[in-house]
């Protein structure tokens, strides 16, 4: 009994193994390919698949989702002779499981042979600053080569994206002195630009303050002469709306006589002729003054017809 026992556990056993090689679980966003007697039969695709066991073996599992893969840094020359070291990132995205495995080896080192070299004879027809300055330019050419060789292989190139441009440490020390250099002449401009606008609203300040105390004086003169024209009319209007007489007007002549010898430098002063009929008013006026009181002598004091029209009076100089 016990050899029946053993041979009934082994069939179990191999009927197990064999239910375990006839189904297939693909999972999403996968495929699989089958190869029967070392010959290509067919894709498995997601979901539940049925395969022949022993007969037919899953030769690769391949996943369908985008992939992404940064490749090291490698020196490029540029049109100009300087090395730089670009780095890389390709986006791609198997779409033929079968040519995937059969038409190529290693889909991902073919992939990163082909864009060192693609990127070599991009950038061997550029100088360094349209190098550092076109990116977008190099990731458009650099993916439509890849994306056409890659086309047998069943990869689609998504997307190329240059990580980073390195130059050397000397022409990166020099740029930086270039730019240091533009950033202080940029600086040096703006702030003569300032000094310059500075100066320029100050003088148009002091222009515009010159202006308005010239109209201001200008306005205080006109209203200062307005205002002595005014005086000098009220008081002209006054003088003949009093109807003054003579004996007034030589009355008021003497009164400024003390005025006009005013100030101690005066040397000589200048006598009116206006003051002689001043005179003769005045002695008229004493005249009958005196005849009125009963005086003898009352025109002995007046001064003589002969007085001439304009006297020149010296002051005694003062010691």
């Amino acid at each position: 009994m016990e050899p029946v026992i053993i041979v009934l556990i082994i069939l179990v056993v191999l009927v197990f193994i064999a239910l375990i090689k006839t189904i297939q679980v693909i999972p999403q966003a996968s495929a699989a390919i089958v190869e029967r007697f070392g010959r290509y039969t067919r894709t498995l695709n997601a979901g539940l698949n049925i395969v022949v066991p022993f007969i037919d073996t899953i030769r690769n599992r391949i996943d369908l989702r985008e992939q992404v893969v940064p490749f090291p840094p490698q020196p490029v020359i540029t049109q100009d002779n300087l090395v730089v070291n670009i780095d890389t990132v390709i986006y791609y995205q198997v779409t033929d499981a079968r040519a995937a495995t059969y038409e190529v080896a290693s889909y991902i080192q073919a992939i990163e042979q082909l864009t060192v070299t693609t990127l070599r004879n991009i950038i061997g027809g550029m100088d360094l600053e349209r190098t550092l300055t076109s990116r977008e330019e190099i990731n458009a050419a650099l993916r439509g080569v890849l994306d056409e060789a890659t086309g047998k292989w069943g990869i689609r190139v998504n997307r190329v994206e240059l990580k980073a441009i390195e130059p050397p440490t000397s022409i990166q020390d020099s740029m930086e002195k270039q730019m240091r250099a533009d950033r202080d002449k940029r600086a040096a401009i703006l702030q003569a630009e300032g000094v310059r606008q500075s100066e320029i609203l100050r003088a148009e300040g002091e222009k515009q303050s010159q202006i308005l105390r010239a109209e201001g004086e200008a306005k205080a003169a006109a209203l200062r002469a307005e205002g002595e024209a005014q005086a000098v009319r009220t008081v002209f209007e006054a003088i003949h709306a009093g109807d003054p007489d003579q004996k007034l007007l030589s009355y008021q002549y003497l009164q400024m006589l003390p005025k006009i010898a005013e100030g101690d430098a005066n040397k000589l002063w200048i006598v009116p002729s206006e003051i002689g009929d001043a005179l003769k008013g005045l002695s008229g006026a004493m005249g009958n003054f005196g005849g009125l009181g009963g005086g003898s002598g009352g025109n002995s004091g007046a001064p003589q017809a002969g007085v001439p029209a304009q006297e020149r009076r010296e002051k005694p100089p003062i010691d």
